[in-house]
Protein backbone atom coordinates (compact mmCIF):
# COMPACT_ATOMS: atom_id res chain seq x y z
CA UNK A 1 0.00 0.00 0.00
CA UNK A 2 2.84 2.37 0.83
CA UNK A 3 4.44 1.67 -2.54
CA UNK A 4 1.16 2.51 -4.31
CA UNK A 5 0.93 5.83 -2.49
CA UNK A 6 4.56 6.56 -3.28
CA UNK A 7 3.95 5.86 -6.98
CA UNK A 8 0.95 8.20 -7.00
CA UNK A 9 2.94 10.94 -5.27
CA UNK A 10 5.79 10.45 -7.74
CA UNK A 11 3.33 10.69 -10.66
CA UNK A 12 1.79 13.89 -9.30
CA UNK A 13 5.27 15.36 -8.71
CA UNK A 14 6.35 14.47 -12.24
CA UNK A 15 3.24 16.04 -13.75
CA UNK A 16 3.90 19.19 -11.72
CA UNK A 17 7.53 19.34 -12.82
CA UNK A 18 6.71 18.67 -16.50
CA UNK A 19 4.00 21.38 -16.64
CA UNK A 20 5.82 23.96 -14.54
CA UNK A 21 7.71 25.54 -17.52
CA UNK A 22 4.44 25.69 -19.47
CA UNK A 23 2.75 27.38 -16.50
CA UNK A 24 5.53 29.98 -16.38
CA UNK A 25 5.04 30.66 -20.09
CA UNK A 26 1.28 31.04 -19.52
CA UNK A 27 1.83 33.62 -16.78
CA UNK A 28 4.30 35.48 -18.99
CA UNK A 29 1.75 35.59 -21.82
CA UNK A 30 -0.94 36.80 -19.42
CA UNK A 31 1.36 39.49 -18.04
CA UNK A 32 2.29 40.63 -21.54
CA UNK A 33 -1.37 40.90 -22.54
CA UNK A 34 -2.20 42.97 -19.46
CA UNK A 35 0.70 45.32 -20.19
CA UNK A 36 -0.29 45.63 -23.86
CA UNK A 37 -3.91 46.26 -22.96
CA UNK A 38 -3.40 48.75 -20.13
CA UNK A 39 -0.24 50.65 -21.01
CA UNK A 40 0.63 53.38 -19.96
CA UNK A 41 -1.45 52.75 -16.78
CA UNK A 42 -2.19 56.45 -16.22
CA UNK A 43 -3.47 59.65 -17.84
CA UNK A 44 -0.49 61.20 -19.67
CA UNK A 45 0.35 64.87 -19.72
CA UNK A 46 -1.69 66.81 -22.28
CA UNK A 47 0.64 67.26 -25.26
CA UNK A 48 -0.39 70.76 -26.30
CA UNK A 49 2.01 73.70 -26.45
CA UNK A 50 2.11 77.22 -27.81
CA UNK A 51 4.12 77.83 -30.96
CA UNK A 52 7.27 79.87 -30.68
CA UNK A 53 7.45 83.01 -32.80
CA UNK A 54 3.87 82.88 -34.07
CA UNK A 55 0.21 82.29 -33.31
CA UNK A 56 -1.09 78.79 -32.83
CA UNK A 57 -0.97 75.57 -30.85
CA UNK A 58 0.93 72.36 -31.49
CA UNK A 59 -0.77 69.04 -30.71
CA UNK A 60 1.24 65.88 -29.97
CA UNK A 61 0.12 62.25 -29.98
CA UNK A 62 -2.14 62.77 -26.97
CA UNK A 63 -3.31 66.36 -26.97
CA UNK A 64 -6.69 68.09 -26.84
CA UNK A 65 -8.39 71.36 -25.90
CA UNK A 66 -11.95 71.78 -24.68
CA UNK A 67 -14.55 74.51 -24.47
CA UNK A 68 -15.02 76.09 -21.05
CA UNK A 69 -18.78 76.00 -21.51
CA UNK A 70 -21.40 74.75 -23.91
CA UNK A 71 -22.44 76.17 -27.24
CA UNK A 72 -26.21 76.51 -27.26
CA UNK A 73 -27.78 75.99 -30.64
CA UNK A 74 -30.36 73.31 -29.85
CA UNK A 75 -33.23 75.74 -30.55
CA UNK A 76 -31.86 76.80 -33.93
CA UNK A 77 -33.94 75.91 -37.04
CA UNK A 78 -33.29 72.48 -38.51
CA UNK A 79 -31.68 73.88 -41.69
CA UNK A 80 -30.13 77.04 -40.22
CA UNK A 81 -27.21 78.29 -42.34
CA UNK A 82 -23.70 78.08 -40.89
CA UNK A 83 -20.00 78.23 -41.74
CA UNK A 84 -16.73 76.90 -40.31
CA UNK A 85 -13.18 78.13 -40.84
CA UNK A 86 -10.16 76.18 -39.65
CA UNK A 87 -6.50 76.94 -40.33
CA UNK A 88 -4.22 74.00 -39.60
CA UNK A 89 -1.15 71.98 -40.52
CA UNK A 90 -1.09 68.17 -40.09
CA UNK A 91 2.02 66.45 -38.80
CA UNK A 92 1.50 63.41 -41.04
CA UNK A 93 -0.86 61.67 -43.44
CA UNK A 94 -0.21 58.16 -42.15
CA UNK A 95 -3.24 57.95 -39.88
CA UNK A 96 -6.54 59.49 -38.91
CA UNK A 97 -7.77 61.78 -36.17
CA UNK A 98 -10.64 64.02 -35.11
CA UNK A 99 -10.09 67.71 -35.86
CA UNK A 100 -13.11 68.89 -33.87
CA UNK A 101 -16.43 67.63 -32.58
CA UNK A 102 -19.48 69.03 -30.83
CA UNK A 103 -20.78 66.80 -28.07
CA UNK A 104 -23.81 66.89 -25.79
CA UNK A 105 -24.83 63.72 -23.90
CA UNK A 106 -28.32 62.71 -24.94
CA UNK A 107 -28.28 64.89 -28.03
CA UNK A 108 -29.40 62.74 -30.99
CA UNK A 109 -27.18 64.73 -33.42
CA UNK A 110 -23.42 65.07 -33.25
CA UNK A 111 -21.23 66.86 -35.81
CA UNK A 112 -17.51 66.19 -36.23
CA UNK A 113 -14.67 66.96 -38.60
CA UNK A 114 -11.84 64.45 -39.27
CA UNK A 115 -8.59 63.89 -41.06
CA UNK A 116 -8.73 60.44 -42.67
CA UNK A 117 -5.22 59.75 -44.05
CA UNK A 118 -5.04 62.53 -46.66
CA UNK A 119 -8.81 63.08 -46.89
CA UNK A 120 -11.12 65.47 -45.07
CA UNK A 121 -14.21 63.82 -43.58
CA UNK A 122 -17.37 65.63 -42.45
CA UNK A 123 -19.59 63.45 -40.30
CA UNK A 124 -23.01 63.81 -38.74
CA UNK A 125 -24.13 61.02 -36.41
CA UNK A 126 -27.85 60.84 -35.74
CA UNK A 127 -29.28 58.43 -33.21
CA UNK A 128 -32.35 56.59 -34.46
CA UNK A 129 -33.89 54.55 -31.70
CA UNK A 130 -32.03 52.87 -28.87
CA UNK A 131 -29.75 50.56 -30.84
CA UNK A 132 -29.08 52.37 -34.10
CA UNK A 133 -27.06 55.39 -35.15
CA UNK A 134 -27.10 56.65 -38.73
CA UNK A 135 -23.89 58.32 -39.86
CA UNK A 136 -23.83 60.68 -42.81
CA UNK A 137 -20.34 61.19 -44.22
CA UNK A 138 -18.89 63.49 -46.84
CA UNK A 139 -15.29 63.26 -48.02
CA UNK A 140 -12.99 65.69 -49.75
CA UNK A 141 -10.17 63.61 -51.14
CA UNK A 142 -6.42 64.07 -51.02
CA UNK A 143 -6.07 67.54 -49.50
CA UNK A 144 -3.79 66.94 -46.50
CA UNK A 145 -0.03 67.10 -46.85
CA UNK A 146 2.35 66.56 -43.93
CA UNK A 147 3.84 69.87 -42.81
CA UNK A 148 1.76 71.91 -45.28
CA UNK A 149 -0.61 74.62 -43.94
CA UNK A 150 -4.24 74.23 -44.98
CA UNK A 151 -7.06 76.76 -44.72
CA UNK A 152 -10.46 75.03 -44.85
CA UNK A 153 -13.83 76.79 -45.08
CA UNK A 154 -17.12 74.90 -44.93
CA UNK A 155 -20.42 76.63 -45.63
CA UNK A 156 -23.89 75.07 -45.36
CA UNK A 157 -27.45 76.07 -46.13
CA UNK A 158 -30.70 74.23 -46.89
CA UNK A 159 -29.22 70.74 -46.79
CA UNK A 160 -26.13 71.30 -48.91
CA UNK A 161 -22.53 71.95 -47.87
CA UNK A 162 -19.66 73.53 -49.79
CA UNK A 163 -15.98 73.05 -49.01
CA UNK A 164 -13.34 75.64 -49.90
CA UNK A 165 -9.57 75.13 -49.71
CA UNK A 166 -7.49 78.31 -49.49
CA UNK A 167 -10.48 80.32 -50.70
CA UNK A 168 -11.18 78.13 -53.75
CA UNK A 169 -14.30 75.94 -53.94
CA UNK A 170 -13.39 72.26 -54.30
CA UNK A 171 -16.46 70.19 -53.39
CA UNK A 172 -20.23 70.55 -52.99
CA UNK A 173 -22.35 68.02 -51.10
CA UNK A 174 -25.94 68.39 -52.23
CA UNK A 175 -27.33 66.14 -49.47
CA UNK A 176 -25.28 66.78 -46.36
CA UNK A 177 -27.55 68.09 -43.56
CA UNK A 178 -25.06 70.36 -41.75
CA UNK A 179 -26.72 73.34 -40.07
CA UNK A 180 -26.19 75.84 -37.26
CA UNK A 181 -28.20 73.44 -35.10
CA UNK A 182 -25.15 71.18 -35.04
CA UNK A 183 -23.03 73.77 -33.18
CA UNK A 184 -24.50 72.54 -29.92
CA UNK A 185 -22.87 71.22 -26.78
CA UNK A 186 -19.24 71.07 -25.70
CA UNK A 187 -16.56 71.65 -28.32
CA UNK A 188 -13.70 69.15 -28.35
CA UNK A 189 -10.69 70.03 -30.50
CA UNK A 190 -8.12 67.50 -31.77
CA UNK A 191 -9.86 64.51 -30.20
CA UNK A 192 -13.04 62.46 -30.08
CA UNK A 193 -15.43 63.18 -27.15
CA UNK A 194 -16.03 59.58 -26.10
CA UNK A 195 -12.75 57.85 -26.97
CA UNK A 196 -9.15 58.26 -27.99
CA UNK A 197 -8.93 59.53 -31.58
CA UNK A 198 -6.50 62.41 -31.21
CA UNK A 199 -5.11 64.48 -34.09
CA UNK A 200 -1.50 65.68 -34.33
CA UNK A 201 -0.51 68.94 -35.97
CA UNK A 202 -0.62 72.73 -35.70
CA UNK A 203 -3.80 74.75 -35.24
CA UNK A 204 -3.62 78.47 -36.09
CA UNK A 205 -7.23 79.59 -36.30
CA UNK A 206 -10.83 78.46 -35.81
CA UNK A 207 -14.16 80.21 -36.36
CA UNK A 208 -17.89 79.41 -36.49
CA UNK A 209 -20.63 81.54 -38.06
CA UNK A 210 -24.42 81.32 -37.96
CA UNK A 211 -24.67 82.28 -41.62
CA UNK A 212 -23.51 80.93 -44.97
CA UNK A 213 -20.46 82.88 -46.05
CA UNK A 214 -20.49 83.92 -49.70
CA UNK A 215 -17.61 82.96 -52.02
CA UNK A 216 -16.36 86.55 -51.84
CA UNK A 217 -16.42 86.48 -48.02
CA UNK A 218 -14.59 83.15 -48.02
CA UNK A 219 -11.78 84.58 -50.14
CA UNK A 220 -11.62 87.79 -48.10
CA UNK A 221 -11.35 85.92 -44.80
CA UNK A 222 -8.69 83.57 -46.16
CA UNK A 223 -6.55 86.43 -47.48
CA UNK A 224 -6.81 88.64 -44.39
CA UNK A 225 -6.39 85.79 -41.90
CA UNK A 226 -3.29 84.33 -43.57
CA UNK A 227 -1.74 87.78 -44.18
CA UNK A 228 -2.61 89.60 -40.93
CA UNK A 229 -3.16 86.72 -38.48
CA UNK A 230 -6.88 87.44 -38.12
CA UNK A 231 -9.86 87.66 -40.49
CA UNK A 232 -11.37 90.99 -41.42
CA UNK A 233 -14.90 90.34 -40.11
CA UNK A 234 -17.42 92.80 -41.53
CA UNK A 235 -20.39 94.26 -39.66
CA UNK A 236 -22.95 92.10 -41.45
CA UNK A 237 -21.13 88.86 -40.58
CA UNK A 238 -22.20 86.99 -37.46
CA UNK A 239 -19.44 84.87 -35.90
CA UNK A 240 -20.52 82.58 -33.07
CA UNK A 241 -16.91 81.99 -32.09
CA UNK A 242 -13.55 83.27 -33.31
CA UNK A 243 -10.27 81.90 -31.93
CA UNK A 244 -7.01 83.47 -33.10
CA UNK A 245 -4.67 81.45 -30.85
CA UNK A 246 -2.54 84.56 -30.32
CA UNK A 247 -2.22 84.30 -26.53
CA UNK A 248 1.14 82.44 -26.80
CA UNK A 249 1.03 81.49 -23.10
CA UNK A 250 -1.38 80.23 -20.44
CA UNK A 251 -4.21 77.71 -20.62
CA UNK A 252 -7.03 79.89 -21.95
CA UNK A 253 -7.84 80.54 -25.63
CA UNK A 254 -10.07 83.59 -25.76
CA UNK A 255 -13.14 83.90 -27.94
CA UNK A 256 -12.96 87.18 -29.85
CA UNK A 257 -16.76 87.32 -29.85
CA UNK A 258 -17.95 89.17 -26.72
CA UNK A 259 -19.56 86.85 -24.15
CA UNK A 260 -18.65 83.87 -26.35
CA UNK A 261 -17.46 80.47 -25.13
CA UNK A 262 -13.73 80.23 -24.50
CA UNK A 263 -11.42 77.23 -24.87
CA UNK A 264 -8.96 75.88 -22.35
CA UNK A 265 -5.98 73.50 -22.30
CA UNK A 266 -6.32 70.74 -19.66
CA UNK A 267 -3.17 69.85 -17.76
CA UNK A 268 -3.70 66.11 -18.33
CA UNK A 269 -4.94 64.39 -21.46
CA UNK A 270 -8.59 63.51 -20.97
CA UNK A 271 -11.72 62.22 -22.66
CA UNK A 272 -14.89 64.24 -22.09
CA UNK A 273 -17.25 61.29 -21.65
CA UNK A 274 -15.34 58.04 -22.07
CA UNK A 275 -17.39 54.98 -22.93
CA UNK A 276 -17.63 52.04 -20.55
CA UNK A 277 -18.02 48.87 -22.62
CA UNK A 278 -19.37 50.63 -25.71
CA UNK A 279 -21.89 48.38 -27.51
CA UNK A 280 -20.44 46.57 -30.52
CA UNK A 281 -23.15 47.91 -32.84
CA UNK A 282 -22.07 51.45 -31.97
CA UNK A 283 -18.40 50.61 -32.51
CA UNK A 284 -18.96 49.04 -35.91
CA UNK A 285 -17.34 50.99 -38.72
CA UNK A 286 -16.99 49.41 -42.20
CA UNK A 287 -13.40 50.57 -42.72
CA UNK A 288 -10.11 48.73 -43.11
CA UNK A 289 -8.78 50.06 -39.77
CA UNK A 290 -11.82 48.58 -37.97
CA UNK A 291 -11.41 45.12 -39.54
CA UNK A 292 -7.64 45.27 -38.97
CA UNK A 293 -8.23 45.85 -35.25
CA UNK A 294 -10.72 42.96 -35.20
CA UNK A 295 -8.15 40.59 -36.71
CA UNK A 296 -5.42 41.80 -34.34
CA UNK A 297 -7.64 41.23 -31.30
CA UNK A 298 -8.57 37.73 -32.44
CA UNK A 299 -4.98 36.79 -33.23
CA UNK A 300 -3.71 38.28 -29.97
CA UNK A 301 -5.70 35.82 -27.83
CA UNK A 302 -4.97 32.68 -29.88
CA UNK A 303 -1.68 31.96 -28.01
CA UNK A 304 -3.52 32.54 -24.73
CA UNK A 305 -6.17 29.92 -25.60
CA UNK A 306 -3.62 27.44 -26.93
CA UNK A 307 -1.18 27.65 -24.01
CA UNK A 308 -3.68 27.72 -21.15
CA UNK A 309 -5.68 24.85 -22.65
CA UNK A 310 -2.45 22.89 -22.97
CA UNK A 311 -1.48 23.68 -19.38
CA UNK A 312 -4.86 22.75 -17.88
CA UNK A 313 -5.00 19.56 -19.97
CA UNK A 314 -1.50 18.34 -19.12
CA UNK A 315 -1.70 19.27 -15.44
CA UNK A 316 -4.80 17.10 -15.12
CA UNK A 317 -6.27 19.20 -12.31
CA UNK A 318 -9.17 20.64 -14.32
CA UNK A 319 -12.05 18.49 -15.51
CA UNK A 320 -13.03 20.65 -18.48
CA UNK A 321 -9.86 22.45 -19.58
CA UNK A 322 -11.33 23.82 -22.84
CA UNK A 323 -14.33 25.43 -21.14
CA UNK A 324 -12.23 26.78 -18.27
CA UNK A 325 -9.74 28.30 -20.73
CA UNK A 326 -12.50 30.04 -22.69
CA UNK A 327 -14.07 31.41 -19.50
CA UNK A 328 -10.67 32.59 -18.34
CA UNK A 329 -10.05 34.33 -21.67
CA UNK A 330 -13.42 36.07 -21.37
CA UNK A 331 -12.65 37.11 -17.77
CA UNK A 332 -9.22 38.50 -18.70
CA UNK A 333 -10.67 40.43 -21.63
CA UNK A 334 -13.51 41.80 -19.47
CA UNK A 335 -11.00 42.94 -16.84
CA UNK A 336 -8.90 44.73 -19.46
CA UNK A 337 -11.92 46.43 -21.05
CA UNK A 338 -13.28 47.59 -17.68
CA UNK A 339 -9.92 49.04 -16.66
CA UNK A 340 -9.47 50.68 -20.07
CA UNK A 341 -12.51 52.85 -19.33
CA UNK A 342 -10.32 54.58 -16.73
CA UNK A 343 -7.51 55.28 -19.21
CA UNK A 344 -7.98 58.12 -21.72
CA UNK A 345 -5.48 56.58 -24.15
CA UNK A 346 -7.51 53.35 -24.45
CA UNK A 347 -11.05 52.45 -25.60
CA UNK A 348 -13.48 50.28 -23.64
CA UNK A 349 -15.83 48.33 -25.87
CA UNK A 350 -17.66 45.05 -26.29
CA UNK A 351 -16.20 44.42 -29.75
CA UNK A 352 -12.83 43.63 -28.18
CA UNK A 353 -14.55 41.45 -25.60
CA UNK A 354 -16.14 39.38 -28.37
CA UNK A 355 -13.04 39.18 -30.58
CA UNK A 356 -10.72 38.32 -27.69
CA UNK A 357 -13.02 35.49 -26.62
CA UNK A 358 -13.16 34.25 -30.22
CA UNK A 359 -9.37 34.28 -30.31
CA UNK A 360 -9.29 32.21 -27.12
CA UNK A 361 -11.75 29.71 -28.64
CA UNK A 362 -9.63 29.40 -31.75
CA UNK A 363 -6.51 28.78 -29.66
CA UNK A 364 -8.33 26.02 -27.77
CA UNK A 365 -9.47 24.51 -31.05
CA UNK A 366 -5.92 24.51 -32.41
CA UNK A 367 -4.66 22.68 -29.34
CA UNK A 368 -7.40 20.07 -29.16
CA UNK A 369 -8.08 19.28 -32.80
CA UNK A 370 -4.98 20.20 -34.76
CA UNK A 371 -1.90 19.29 -32.75
CA UNK A 372 -3.12 16.65 -30.30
Amino acid sequence: MNSTIERRIAKVDWEWVSTKPLGIVCWMVLGGMLVAGLWPFHSPKNQVKWLEGGNGLGFGRHGTILSSGKFKAANAPEAAPCSIEIWLEPHSTDGSGTLLAFYAPGNPRQFSLHQSISDLELRISKREGKFQTRRTRFYVGDIFRAGKPLFITITANEGHATVYISGARVEVASKFPLSGKDFDGELVVANWPTGDNSWSGLLRGLAFYDQELSPAQVVHHYETWTEKGKPDVLENERPVALYLFHERAGRIIHNQVPSGTELYIPERYQIVDQFFLEPFWEEFDPTWSYWRDVLINIAGFVPFGFLFCAYFSLAGRVKRPALITILLGFAVSLTIECLQSLLPTRDSGTTDLITNTLGTCYGVWLYRFKLW
